[in-house]
């Protein structure tokens, strides 16, 4: 560790930007070379006599531009950017941070059980059909920038993100390029980096890695079978002050679980005492069969309600909105154009066209009713063991029989010509707690053989045990 000690009193602006231009200038003159252990936040905080908040977003911004990389426990180091990699021993370089485990493009021979996006149903030709009366009545916008965007495309996500009697209202909507790219413009414009961004530990970890992409610090939420444990958060945000909880109430990916209606009360209590925004992550729960009511309905000056197509229509429309909380809508939008570089026309009226004309709504029926056949198959092939599935949900959580290991689980799959995904695809961040169990995807397999050819794999996987496999050749 060094006594590096810097000087506040050059530069210009907030402090904590003074303090990370410094610790850029020192890396730049090999003040600080590669490898080196930057001092604890606090100690440092002390030393030049700042709060230890202004240490940590400089911290933050540091690790944002590429200079620096720690973590909780072990410190920050510099990292050696000419071997793009720590210097320190011990450390993965920066890809291997953010990347998942998920293969990018599955092989010719690989069956692809790694995906959730809708089936093929048919979608394609409707798409079509929409796709050419665009391009008729809107060639000129096409090729152009969406500046002014029309009321339909607030209307259809008014329409979609409706639940029950819940009817958000379209000048609460923001049309976004997925569910994926809303919620990282949500982060990015309720939170500061530096900011703790509260997720469970399984979860939709891609925005998890995103939001430490964007110099956010990730911090984790106790789970159970019935969704976040109240008790643990109200302990998390009475510690560590997190701005905002991402969090997936009805149909969680990957467990299944749903969160009863008392629970979600007393979330949206406790994030109501703290002053935590909520990311309601609401893609599956859509299309489950659940009647609790939706965490925007019980906290809605809190709540972003996030939606989307890519499960339940087409995902390589990209379609997504939000509802945000009162007078925030205008916020997120711009925030959305700034992370993502704006919505395209095309995409934006193929999602409200379908939406509009009662399609997406058809495809959606007519995507249950295939998840749903191929639902039944996984439960006759894996008759006997634990697997956790859900009406109309286009997964399956694997609990793996003793002694199989996830990783295992899923190499020795993948060797057999399946790709699935394994518990550490699904956490947020570094977590003491283990799970055995795998996610099966079923929706994107072409069709239901391929789907039956899969789970026999898995069978014979399951039956044999561990001793039934080995990576030696």
């Amino acid at each position: 560790m060094t006594n590096w000690m810097p000087d506040l009193s050059r530069g210009t602006g907030p402090l904590y930007l003074r303090l990370a231009d410094q610790i850029e200038e020192d890396i730049e003159h090999r003040v600080l070379p590669a490898g080196t252990k930057l001092p604890p936040q606090r100690n440092l905080a002390f030393d030049i006599g700042v709060t230890i908040g202004t240490v940590s977003r400089a911290y933050a911004v540091a690790r944002e531009r590429g200079l620096v990389s720690g973590e909780v426990g072990r410190g920050t180091y510099v990292v050696d950017r000419a071997q793009g990699a720590l210097a320190h021993p011990g450390y993965a370089s920066a890809p291997g941070d953010f990347g998942g485990t998920r293969e990018m493009d599955a092989p010719a021979d690989k069956l692809r059980f790694d995906s959730t996006a809708a089936p093929s149903v048919g979608q394609g030709e409707i798409i079509g059909d929409i796709v050419t009366g665009i391009m008729s009545n809107h060639s000129y916008d096409v090729v152009g920038y969406a500046r002014l965007f029309p009321d339909h495309w607030f209307e259809a996500g008014s329409q979609w993100l409706a639940k029950g009697a819940f009817q958000p209202p379209p000048e609460r909507i923001v049309p976004t390029l997925g569910a994926h790219a809303g919620v990282v413009a949500i982060i990015a414009a309720m939170t500061s980096p530096g900011d703790h961004v509260a997720f469970e530990h399984l979860t939709y970890s891609h925005v998890a890695r995103s939001a430490g992409l964007i110099g956010r610090r990730v911090t984790l939420i106790q789970s159970d079978e019935l969704g976040v444990v109240p008790e643990d958060f109200e302990r998390l945000c009475a510690q560590r002050h997190p701005k905002l909880a991402f969090l997936m109430p009805s149909a969680h990916n990957p467990t299944t679980s749903t969160m009863p209606v008392a629970r979600r009360q007393e979330i949206a209590e406790i994030a109501r005492r703290h002053n935590v925004w909520l990311v309601e992550d609401n893609l599956y729960g859509a299309m489950a069969d659940d009647d609790n009511p939706l965490l925007a309905e019980l906290a809605p000056e809190r709540t972003f309600l996030v939606g989307g197509l890519s499960k339940s229509v087409a995902a390589g429309v990209r379609g997504g909105w939000i509802c945000c909380p009162s007078h925030l809508e205008r916020r997120v939008r711009i925030s959305h154009r700034m992370v993502t570089g704006g919505m395209p026309f095309l995409l934006a009226e193929i999602c409200a066209r379908l939406v509009l004309s009662g399609k997406a709504a058809e495809i959606r029926e007519r995507c249950k009713d295939e998840i749903n056949a191929r639902l039944a198959l996984a439960r006759d092939a894996l008759a006997g063991f634990n697997a956790q599935s859900r009406t109309n949900i286009p997964f399956i959580w694997l609990e793996l029989p003793d002694p199989w290991l996830s990783s295992t689980f899923k190499q020795a799959a993948s060797d057999r010509g399946l790709l699935i995904d394994d518990a550490d695809e699904f956490k947020a961040g570094r977590s003491e707690q283990v799970f055995h169990h795998v996610r099966l995807g079923i929706s994107a397999a072409p069709r239901r053989e391929d789907v039956s050819k899969g789970l026999a794999t898995i069978r014979r996987l399951l039956e044999e045990g561990s001793a039934g496999y080995t990576s030696y050749d």
